[in-house]
């Protein structure tokens, strides 16, 4: 049983704390800033660099391991964890780059880089479990919040590339070497499970606007800053400035604990959050199937609320036996989908799979664009490709964040399901490719800020979506498979279509000489049936969320009715 912290303040402690982890772990966003040094130090062609990018993605997704251990260890081991993967696979990466080790063979290479970004994972888990579960009834808006900063990470990594770091990839693998378990070492204490208020806040709204204006803030001084100093080279005084700013911006969710601590109120209205959330109880659904069992005797309202967050599945299973043998159970009915689901359970829904199909549509299509971001915009005539990344970045975090608060108010004032936003923003994702595909001069910039909207959206829509059907039980583990989207879209299309065509197209502008690093291939020809591709799969991706949307419209009539949130948890599965 894990040792919740009680009281109003530490959860928002937690999400401070969870900020710093959820920029450090998107250090997998960083491959575009030292790709290049990779390719030119030991001579790779795009296709080798593609599929060294191809594990970045997996190892930045696979979250099995962790979503597993998010359910049997503590917040802080978790994050311990992925720090370690972090020195170790990013410390080989570094040896190259820095010529420390003049070479290693590509396999290993290939392995160091999926250990580093998998570290992405561990990190990511760690907080985004803990603390939906410490705001089980905000869990739209924590989601939102925490991957809207995860999107911001690429923008602040550039930033400290570019103005600390002196544009260095050998810097900035050393900093991510050194600096995010030296992270993780300070704020682990602190990302830890509370236990979710009693009552309704009056203040949190304010606290998550707070938090919402804080991000927007950051999300527009990194921009503005990057672009400034693409366009006049800032000086070394300006530069550690801003540095300073973006460091300050980091800590402006803290501002809420510590204001609570020095400004003592009463801004919770006891009861209303046991009458809206509670147990399964509040929730009366009739029998069906007869394999699963359903308490009888009423457990105690902290037991009711937090059992099936972070009761083991050992303990669950021997109180289930004592109180089958006193009678005290029933023969219960499968999970509905808003309960809990065992993973076995979980996998054989249609919906589960939709939802991937889904995710993997949008997501594992932008992160093919991702990928290749510097090649792209190479082809297309732009050489500083920093500003680009800097856009998405940024385009990418108001997607994150904007669909969270989207999806957030119309499931709460309409009942509309979070997928509805998925298969808009999927549409304009087909739109987008259309625009990379053509190649129309000045199209470049808007296209990447569209593509980076739409695709925040998918992360800020699939998290909560996934908790509202599955559960918060094993949300880590349900997650996690899902998100096995990215990296299988980014071996499809970015490693064996993206590299296979570039490297064709550069064949016949060059010749067959493709050893040279310093070979690129120009025109809209290099990516323009990959485009076209990744068109054709968000079609999919939208026709398939706009099934799922009409399908799960009754599990949000049911959690949402009267726009009040209902978390029914069914006994302990």
């Amino acid at each position: 049983m894990v040792t919740l912290k009680a009281g109003s303040r530490p959860p928002w402690v937690g999400l401070a704390a969870a900020v710093w982890v959820i920029i450090a772990s998107g250090n997998a966003f960083n491959f575009p800033l030292y790709s290049h040094s990779l390719k030119a130090i030991l001579g790779f062609n795009q296709q080798q660099i593609t599929m060294l990018g191809v594990a970045s993605d997996i190892g930045e997704n696979m979250g099995l391991l962790p979503g597993i251990a998010s359910n049997k260890f503590p917040p802080w081991l978790v994050l311990f964890i992925g720090s370690l993967f972090c020195f170790f696979g990013y410390g080989v990466i570094w040896l190259v780059v820095s010529r420390t080790v003049q070479s290693l063979p590509y396999w290993l290479l290939w392995i160091a880089l999926f250990v580093a970004t998998n570290s992405c994972t561990w990190l990511t888990t760690a907080v985004l479990v803990t603390n939906m579960r410490n705001f089980p009834v905000s869990r739209g808006t924590v989601a939102g919040i925490l991957k809207g900063y995860g999107g911001l990470s690429a923008a602040v990594f550039t930033v400290i590339y570019s103005m600390l770091l002196n544009n260095s990839s050998s810097k900035l693998l050393l900093f991510l070497v050194v600096g995010i378990p030296v992270l993780c070492l300070v704020v682990m204490y602190f990302v830890r499970p509370c236990t979710p208020a009693s009552g309704e806040d009056l203040a949190e709204p304010k606290h998550f606007l707070f938090i919402q204006l804080a991000s927007v803030v950051l999300a527009l001084f990194l921009l503005t800053t990057t672009i400034l100093d693409h366009m006049y080279q800032l000086s070394a005084s300006i530069s550690y400035a801003s540095i300073s700013i973006v460091f300050i911006l980091l800590l402006a969710p803290l501002a809420i604990p510590v204001k609570m601590t020095i400004f003592r109120n009463g801004t919770s209205k006891s009861g209303i959050l046991d009458q809206s959330v509670g147990s399964s109880d509040c929730l009366v659904q009739a029998g069906g199937d007869e394999d699963k069992i359903e308490l009888l005797l009423k457990p105690s309202s902290s037991r009711t609320e937090l059992g099936s967050f972070y009761e083991s599945d050992d303990v669950t299973e021997v109180d289930i036996l004592l109180a089958e043998g006193e009678g005290a159970v029933k023969k219960k009915r499968r999970p509905k989908r808003g309960e809990d689901f065992k993973f076995r359970e979980a996998i054989i829904k249609a919906d589960f799979w939709l939802l991937f199909l889904v995710y993997f549509a949008g997501v594992g299509s932008g992160v093919t664009v991702l990928n290749n971001l510097a090649q792209i915009g190479i082809a297309q005539g732009v050489q500083d490709t920093t500003t680009l990344l800097a856009l998405f970045s940024f385009f990418n975090f108001t997607g994150r964040l904007g669909g969270g608060i989207v999806s957030e108010h119309f499931v709460r004032t309409r009942t509309i399901p979070r997928t509805v936003w998925m298969a808009c923003s999927q549409v304009i994702m087909i739109i987008t490719y259309l625009l990379f595909a053509s190649a129309i001069d000045g199209t470049l910039y808007a296209a990447t800020a569209l593509l980076g909207v739409c695709y925040g959206v998918q992360f800020s829509i699939m998290i909560p979506t996934v908790s509202e059907l599955f559960g918060l039980r094993r949300f880590g583990l349900f997650y996690n498979f899902i998100t096995l989207g990215n990296p299988l879209g980014a071996f499809l299309f970015s490693g064996l279509l993206a590299g296979y065509v570039y490297d064709n197209e550069t064949a016949k502008q060059h010749g067959f000489n493709l050893l040279d690093s310093n070979v690129s291939c120009l025109g809209p020809n290099c990516f323009r049936i990959t485009f076209l591709v990744l068109a054709g799969l968000c079609g999919v991706g939208s026709i398939s969320s706009i099934i799922l949307s009409i399908r799960i419209k009754p599990v949000y009539q049911m959690l949402y009715a009267g726009g009040s949130f209902r978390l029914p948890q069914s006994s302990n599965n």
